[in-house]
């Protein structure tokens, strides 16, 4: 019998831990944590848009290294980690696209800007959306996976692109305000970390569901084949 993901103590308890970790997180934002003398409340999206940026990094990169172990071993496991890390990779990496706009409209004066951390952000979400669209209308069988596995592999390239992108263009041409961590004030710093932990485990626990879905779908289509 198949059981839900949710039917296990462990997973439930996961889950309301996240839950209870995003509301911590909300009022320390919302109550705690100190206005930007120059960015006002547009700051506080920061707490969500960086962790984001972060979530969907470490999402692509396991987009990656399944898909050179699916190379390697064609296990239907790796193939289904590289497509669930994806669908959650892109969907953090939309969270990038949809925050990145609501702080930059009070502080730039317009909601997106040619700017190339950015530009190549929206290029990698981009690049995920082909992804999804071979996945979706590609033949079903090994060669969709492989050739999946590949455009996985080839799409982290951007990621340290991103990552690192202050340092290949001009200052003059980087909007972005870029303050190290370390010198921000202790309630800044702690509800950062803190926001950084819940989108990281929020990632952990997502994954482990739809690996489980995934999973309970590819035992249905092998019992339909041989039926």
């Amino acid at each position: 019998m198949m059981e839900s993901f949710y039917s296990k103590a462990g997973n439930r308890i996961m889950a309301i831990a996240i839950s209870v970790l995003w509301l911590v997180v909300l009022y320390l934002v919302l109550a705690v944590t100190r206005i930007d003398p120059d960015q006002q409340m547009a700051q506080k999206i920061f707490y969500y848009h960086v962790p984001s940026a972060w979530t969907a990094g470490i999402a692509f990169l396991a987009v990656a290294v399944s898909g050179g172990f699916y190379l390697f071993t064609q296990n239907e496991k790796w193939d289904h980690l590289g497509l669930a890390s994806a669908e959650l990779g892109t969907l953090f990496c939309a969270l990038v696209l949809i925050t990145g706009p609501i702080w930059a409209k009070p502080i730039w004066g317009e909601p997106w800007s040619w700017e190339p951390r950015l530009t190549t952000v929206l290029i990698m979400f981009l690049i995920y959306i082909g992804y999804f669209l071979l996945r979706q209308f590609g033949e079903i069988g090994e060669r969709t996976r492989r050739v999946s596995a590949v455009i996985g592999i080839a799409a982290f390239v951007n990621v340290p692109i991103i990552y690192v992108s202050v340092k290949f263009w001009s200052a003059e041409a980087q909007l972005h305000p870029q303050p190290g961590m370390s010198q921000q004030p202790a309630d800044v710093y702690w509800t950062f970390i803190l926001s950084l932990i819940t989108f990281t485990l929020l990632f952990v626990h997502l994954l482990r569901n739809r690996l489980h879905l995934l999973k309970l779908q590819s035992q249905m289509s092998r019992m339909r084949d041989d039926i």
